[in-house]
């Protein structure tokens, strides 16, 4: 059971702010590696995920990311100026396009795998396999547990 005063727990203790300070430090530190690539973490996420699964339509994108078809757009325009992905038309819907890496992606996508590994490798310093599964495994409780929060809310 949640503390009866968790609110006079001191500012940046409480577990919640705690995983939210460290979310954004994530965010942030994986957009600052991947600055020298000019690409944000949002679109290497986005590259890597059409690179290995595509062609793909943008809604099957939005699926495989969990993130909005409007989000993903922005996204794919974002990616489509700098030539790393490419729209074309669906041959079975004409309303549908689907969404692939170029060429030009190739390389990019193999220097994002270095930082990625790089990266990872210095955020769980000192932190166990072990640890690590164990907080893989209570987080996904937690994601359980606000996805039925947020549809009581519904």
């Amino acid at each position: 059971m949640a503390s009866a005063q968790p609110l006079a727990a001191p500012p940046g203790r409480t577990l919640e702010s705690i995983l939210m300070a460290a979310s954004r430090g994530v965010r942030r530190a994986y957009d600052a590696r991947l600055a020298g690539l000019d690409l944000k973490l949002s679109e290497a996420f986005l590259l890597g995920h059409v690179h290995r699964h595509g062609p793909l339509t943008q809604t099957q994108v939005a699926e495989g990311l969990g993130i909005g078809r409007a989000a993903t757009g922005s996204i794919i325009d974002a990616l489509e100026r700098k030539d790393l992905v490419e729209r074309s038309a669906h041959a079975g819907d004409r309303r549908v396009w689907l969404v692939a890496t170029t060429d030009r992606a190739d390389p990019v996508v193999d220097q994002l795998a270095a930082v990625d590994v790089a990266l990872r490798e210095e955020l769980w310093t000192g932190i166990s396999r072990a640890e690590r599964r164990q907080l893989s495994e209570i987080l996904l409780r937690l994601q359980g547990n606000l996805a039925a929060v947020l549809n009581e809310q519904i």
